[in-house]
């Protein structure tokens, strides 16, 4: 499994060669570096751990500036590993080029690793939005009628139970709480553009997270 790590920009419209007008999200994808070789034999199974994102070293526990120093390069502020990362299968940036072989502290750049039309699956955590009531976390409909001795209910949930049996609220009953922040994966979304210069990719739809969130982007 292939992939990078990226942090959300913002979303954007682009023209596709049909003339049709896609909404896309901007990723700032990369360079990453490599922070971790795991192989069959020292681990158990074959995959990379690659880094992203200048981290202050003060802000880095001891272990973890080891870890980093050991690879060549500075902190990073997320890190991320990918399974059966299949170096043979990374894109050479120039068209009649090699990719050499990639190992401890090497970068991985966005266009070595996705092509324009690839297919790929972005995972992150949601946009948090604090504690919500059953109206906006469920969709409930409400009273939606004043009258009646209705007072102040437009937006409550209802009865949540019976009396004294069963005597107790059953769990997974909805009602108020936390919403968001949660971790979330799309599928098959496209990679309609590249900007290699730049470190961008944009991604036909939208990605989980607000802006400036970070992102797994596999292939």
């Amino acid at each position: 499994m292939n992939g990078l790590i990226g942090q959300k920009i913002g979303m954007t419209s682009i023209f596709n060669k049909a003339g049709k007008n896609v909404a896309c999200t901007v990723v700032e994808v990369g360079p990453c570096v490599i922070t971790q070789v795991k192989t069959t034999e020292t681990d158990g199974y074959n995959a990379l751990q690659i880094g992203f994102g200048d981290a202050k070293a003060k802000n880095t526990s001891k272990s973890m500036v080891k870890h980093f120093e050991k690879a060549g390069t500075a902190p990073k502020r997320k890190l991320s590993e990918f399974r059966d990362f299949n170096v043979d299968a990374l894109i050479s940036p120039e068209e009649g080029g090699e990719v050499g072989p990639k190992g401890l502290g090497d970068l991985l750049t966005v266009s070595e690793v996705f092509a324009e039309g690839d297919k790929v699956s972005v995972s992150g955590s949601t946009k948090g939005k604090g504690f919500q009531g059953v109206v906006k976390r469920y969709n409930f409909k409400g009273v939606n009628d004043a009258t009646h001795g209705q007072h102040n209910r437009q937006r409550a949930p209802g009865s949540i139970g019976a009396a004294s049996y069963p005597a107790k609220v059953f769990k997974g009953m909805r009602m108020g709480g936390r919403m968001g922040n949660v971790k979330a994966k799309i599928q098959n979304l496209e990679v309609v553009k590249i900007f290699p210069d730049k470190n961008l990719i944009l991604i036909k739809g939208a990605l989980p997270g607000h802006k400036g969130a970070f992102v797994r982007i596999e292939k």
